[in-house]
């Protein structure tokens, strides 16, 4: 098949630190990873317990709301303003002060930290991007299946998307502690620093031009995967390099994404095994 030209750390476990006390409505509040309340939050933040994403009440202008948002975003948390509605479904009725966190699991790495992971196995890389995936319970089911297939590493962009929350760890069923997952501001700048490493990008897509088992994936290569409800964002699309698709025989116009990652994932194995 031609192809067009063009230019070309693992942190500690989530530990509860002393004296930082997790409220939550949950039966296993570290199990859920919530964290509620200004002080609480404000704790963890100074134990260095990674935090994923803060939610703060929408409108609220105090002072301290502000140097702890300020606080979280230089660890790489992402901070989200939102409705109290939803902070009091988060809390499970516990109060709350108008913030919720979430902790992760892990920290984030880099792009260069996946690449070097390929390297060391000395095999073309394989990485998996989730555009805006939000179900935690998909993410953590694509980051399992992407372990299990060998790929180097998952790619998630940093808002509108699912974390590597205590949720996503349980779904991966460990997985999620033995791939790295890479937190980026920009997806297509990802995407551009994966081409200029040599990697090819194949968006999954129903208007692909090719199916997968058509499509040449030996290479070293980034399988994207949609959203649930929107599939790949424009842009996204835009920059992949092929659109594949999966052939749909029944009524139903799409899968599941961890299924379609899946199926995605077990073609590469396939082709780069040489099985038939």
């Amino acid at each position: 098949m031609d192809k067009r030209d063009r230019g070309r750390g693992r942190a500690p476990r989530h530990v509860k630190p002393e004296g930082l006390e997790i409220q939550t409505g949950y039966q296993d509040p570290l199990e859920e990873g919530v964290i509620l309340g200004r002080n609480a939050v404000m704790e963890a933040l100074d134990a260095g317990v990674p935090i994923d994403k803060i939610f703060i009440a929408k409108g609220d202008v105090d002072a301290s709301l502000g140097h702890m948002a300020s606080r979280a975003r230089g660890t790489g948390a992402v901070v989200v303003e939102t409705d109290r509605r939803k902070l009091d479904h988060m809390s499970k009725g516990q109060t709350h002060q108008g913030v919720v966190a979430l902790a992760s699991v892990k920290a984030y790495c880099e792009i260069t930290d996946i690449l070097a992971l390929a390297q060391e196995r000395g095999e073309p890389p394989l990485v998996v991007i989730c555009d805006e995936l939000s179900d935690p319970h998909n993410l953590g089911a694509i980051i399992r299946t992407a372990e299990a297939a060998g790929a180097h590493g998952i790619i998630i962009p940093k808002r509108r998307s699912a974390g590597i929350t205590p949720i996503v760890q349980k779904t991966s069923a460990g997985a999620v502690n033995h791939l790295p997952v890479c937190r980026v501001p920009n997806l297509t700048a990802a995407i551009k620093e994966l081409q200029q490493a040599g990697l090819w990008i194949y968006g999954a897509a129903m208007e692909g031009e090719r199916t997968l088992w058509e499509t040449d994936v030996t290479g070293p290569a980034a399988l994207v995967i949609g959203s649930e409800g929107e599939g790949l964002g424009r842009l996204v699309a835009e920059h992949c390099d092929f659109l594949v698709n999966i052939p749909m025989l029944g009524k139903v116009s799409s899968l599941n994404a961890s299924v379609s990652a899946g199926l995605l994932l077990y073609e590469v194995v396939r082709q780069r095994t040489g099985n038939k």
